[in-house]
């Protein structure tokens, strides 16, 4: 499954199935098409830094952040010449102190693209990014760094290209690890594919419904097992 989050909605948008023989390559547009993004800022994983993928959120009127790994290799490399051999038109540095850990996110983005292939198949493209991320682990004193790349039609703001950035991750935390966590979907035993994808598509629906409730300070699995002991409970979450 292939899904679209909203970050600052906390909503989940919607999903498609990707095919026996296909991926999310094919399975990308196909959910851009029945979203309406007009406005948006899109941010997607390295298999989904693809031309066509690009131009079809610029056709839509919203704006792309894309990762970018070895999938396109002479792009990541352009990336790292210019990174290499060009300054920063804006850096943008953010603290994190949480979970055991202090982490440093720094944010360069870059306008000069002469470093790269083809450049032009790359609809609206704005800037580069590069964030780097040193990371120190108080427990057990080690410091990890991780450095990622990205193309993106938004305005060369550092500020707001890693903010955005950032709020990708949501998508792990407030959507895959709750489906996991509060449904079990991980754990499920169902084999046939209309059976996979319907039920999916209802704990997305349950989820949203759950998540976006503030009458309960409960967790979402807590607010599950309420819906199911408690009718008027239940009623409410529905809204019927």
């Amino acid at each position: 499954m292939v899904s679209a989050w909203a970050h600052k909605n906390n909503l989940s948008l919607g999903q498609v199935k990707i095919g026996d023989k296909s991926n999310e390559i094919t399975a990308i547009p196909k959910l851009l098409d029945v979203l309406a993004i007009k406005g948006c800022i899109v941010t997607i994983d390295a298999m989904g830094c693809q031309a066509e993928i690009a131009e079809k959120i610029i056709e839509k009127q919203a704006d792309y952040i894309l990762a970018v790994k070895g999938n396109q290799g002479s792009l990541e490399q352009g990336i790292l010449d210019t990174i290499k051999f060009s300054q920063p038109v804006d850096v943008y540095e953010d603290l994190d102190f949480g979970h055991g850990r202090i982490e440093t996110r720094i944010c360069s983005v870059y306008t000069d693209f002469s470093h790269l292939e083809n450049v032009n198949k790359w609809k609206n493209l704005n800037c580069i990014v590069k964030i780097d991320s040193p990371r120190y682990i108080k427990e057990s004193k080690i410091e990890q760094r991780e450095t990622l790349l990205y193309i993106s039609s938004v305005n060369p703001c550092a500020k707001t290209l890693e903010k955005n950035i950032r709020a990708h991750w949501a998508i792990e935390n407030s959507l895959h690890w709750l489906l996991d966590v509060a449904f079990n979907e991980d754990d499920s035993m169902k084999t046939n594919p209309n059976a996979v994808q319907n039920f999916s598509i209802i704990n997305r629906i349950a989820l949203n419904l759950l998540s976006n409730d503030k009458s309960k300070k409960r967790s979402v699995k807590g607010k599950r097992l309420d819906a199911g002991w408690d009718n008027d409970y239940l009623i409410k979450i529905l809204k019927i």
